[in-house]
Parts: structure tokens; sequence; C-alpha cells
């Protein structure tokens, strides 16, 4: 007997063991929304660790159908679930039909996931959530999107359906479970800062003064950091919604509206054709390169801030920040949140590390799907 245990056996007051209970099987049906990037890697995960989650936590995980923007899948057309979904045989899409099956009529634990960034999809979360259905999602749009809708989700969530949405604000980073957990324990929140893009903290990074905004706005794109078309990254109203996002889970029913946003895209080129704002992308260089000089001038650094005070005033913009402050140490697309709290206001707490992808993205909603599945009870 090793002396840790012959000291536990020793203690004159130890208490008997409690004899070890059997494994709680749980099965959880879940239907994916939105196969693409996210979801697909998504699948992915989910198929590697089905067989570790049934063996060590009795959770079995059963995809019951998939639906795209015009098509769905659902398991009763082929028996073979973890097949390849392209093989199987399509329907066109009905959300409605899709919600139903996945949910079933045997009071089975159900959830959707939805890694669309649809409206239509997202307008659906109070119904499916008031049915029983749990809902995940990295889809900003529900949570940032009209406070009407976001009030009525948070309603709906009290008829059983559970509602997580960890990866809308820093992918698989666990931001608003942060801030939900300093606040169910009674902190209380002074401010929060971030820089919430990964593209913008790429560019603020590389951007010191030896290449022109320009180039590394195309060097950026062409390596997939950017969307598609770069205004959606520079624009802010990204980095807007997540900010959004956490003042309400603070209890500030913000809107987009209520944010001033500071575009880094000059008013007369954000109406072009995308081919031709990338064409003129050397319009930005004169601006900005201004902006870096008063910043390395102040012997600081630029960086894109998002924060929200005490008061709930939140803001979105470009900042010369001093070369001491935690924002300026990040690397290349790193997220990073500052919590000011009563706890914690000498010190704030801060959350940082890869902000964006699709691999830390969907494991951000495999996370939030494992939280829900923790508290599900066992159903016959």
């Amino acid at each position: 007997m090793d002396s840790c245990a012959s000291l536990i056996a020793e203690h004159p007051h130890r208490l008997p063991p409690i004899q070890a209970a059997s494994t709680r099987r749980r099965t959880l049906a879940i239907g994916l929304i939105g196969p693409g990037r996210v979801g697909g890697v998504l699948l992915t995960q989910l198929r590697a660790a089905q067989d570790r989650l049934a063996r060590e936590t009795g959770l079995e995980l059963q995809l019951r159908g998939v639906a795209a923007s015009r098509r769905m899948w659902l398991d009763c057309d082929d028996a073979e679930l973890n097949a390849q979904h392209d093989a199987q045989t399509w329907r066109p899409t009905d959300l409605y039909e899709f919600a139903a099956y996945i949910r079933g009529d045997d009071r089975r634990h159900a959830m959707l996931i939805d890694c669309s960034a649809n409206e239509d999809v997202a307008s659906q979360y109070p119904y499916w959530l008031a049915s029983g259905l749990h809902v995940v999602t990295p889809n900003k749009l529900a949570s940032s999107g009209p406070l009407s809708r976001w009030q009525a989700i948070r309603a709906a969530g009290s008829h059983g359906g559970r509602f997580r949405y960890e990866a809308t604000v820093c992918a698989g980073l666990p931001v608003v479970q942060t801030l939900r957990d300093l606040l169910d324990t009674g902190d209380q929140l002074l401010s929060v800062e971030g820089m919430f893009s990964g593209t913008l903290a790429w560019l603020c990074c590389q951007f010191d003064g030896s290449r022109p905004f320009s180039e590394l706005v195309r060097e950026a794109h062409a390596l997939g950091y950017t969307e598609p078309d770069p205004r959606d990254d520079l624009s802010g109203m990204d980095v807007a919604r997540k900010l959004v996002i956490l003042a309400r889970e603070a209890g500030w029913p913000l809107s987009l509206q209520d944010v001033p946003v500071e575009s880094l895209v000059p008013t007369h080129l954000k109406a072009l054709p995308l081919d031709e704002f990338m064409q003129r992308l050397d319009e930005l260089d004169a601006p900005m390169a201004e902006r870096l000089a008063a910043a390395q001038a102040a012997h600081g650094v630029l960086r894109h801030v998002a924060s929200l005070d005490h008061h709930g005033h939140a803001q979105v913009r470009l900042q010369a920040l001093p070369a001491a402050h935690p924002f300026a140490h990040t690397r290349l697309t790193d997220n990073i949140v500052q919590f000011r709290t009563q706890r914690y206001r000498d010190n704030p707490l801060l959350v940082q590390g890869p902000g964006a992808g699709p691999e830390v993205t969907a494991a951000g909603v495999f996370a939030d799907l494992l939280r829900i599945a923790e508290s599900l009870g066992v159903r016959a």
C-alpha cells in the first residue's frame, strides 16, 4: 500500500467509500444545420468522439439529420448514420419537418446545432426551444440581432430547451462562460475590453510601417484570414455583434445601433464592387500610416479594440495603446478579452488564444453540446 492510501486507511475519521454507480446512459439525438466549413469539421469531431463518449461517460450521440440551405438528409433515408452523408438520400429542406423529425415523439433528448449564418434559421430558435429542443450555435445573428427576438429566445428557454452560444464571440475560447460564471457567483462587471477579430488582430500586429496597409490586407485575403470581401472585417461590424452579445449577457439590452463603430473602410469605397475595391485598396494607406505614426510617436501600438463600460456604453474603434498594455503583445490571429470586475479590479482577468478557424470554432460548439448533455436525465 502506498503512503497516500495508507494515510487514508489509518485516518480515525475516514468516511466509508461511496459505491461506484453504473455509468448513466443517456442518448442525445442531433440535427446539424449548415454542413459547411465549421459544420463539416464538427461532424468529423462528433464521429471521432462517439465511441469514447459512449464508453467513458455513457453519452450516446445519434446524428439524426443534416440540413443545408436547399436540401436535407434524415436518417430514415439510410440506416448507415456515419457514412459520408453525400451518399445519402436528400430531400428539399423544410426546417419545420427537420426540427420535428429530430425532436421525435418519444420524449427523446434532442438538439439542433445551427452552423449556418442564416436569418431564417435564427428566427426559428424561440419555437424550437419552446418545444423542448436544445439549440447550440456559432451563429451570431440570433444573439446580436433584434432585441425582441433575443428576449423571445431567453423566454422560450424556460420551457426546457437550453440555448448555448459560446462560439459566437471568440470561437473556442471560454469568453461567454467566463462572464456568466463571474456574474452568477455575484461578481460585478466594471468593464470589458477585447480584440475580437482575428483578421484585424493579425493586420494590427503586422502593420509596423515597413509595409503598406493595403499590402497586408491583400496578404491576409490570400491567406484566407479575411472574409471573401475584406470590408466585412474592416468595417468592424462583426466585432460590434460580438460586443452586443457580451453586453446582453451582462444584462445590458444593447442593439447594434447603440454601438458606435469606427470603420477602416473610407465612405467612398463602401459600395464599390469587390474587384474595384480590391484595386483601390491603396487608398487606405495614407490614413492608416498617419494613425500608426501618431501611435509610434507616443511609444505605443495600434490595436482594434471593442469596449463596454459599467454604464453599458459600448464602442468599437482603432486605438493607440501603450506598449505595456496586454493587447500590445498578442500573436498572429489571437483574440484577447479583458474582464475588469470587483474581484478583478486591480489585476484584470484575461482570456487569450486563437479566436478563429473551423477547428477551434467547431470545438467551441462541441463543448456547448457536452455542457448541455451533462445535465440530461436518463430517459427510457
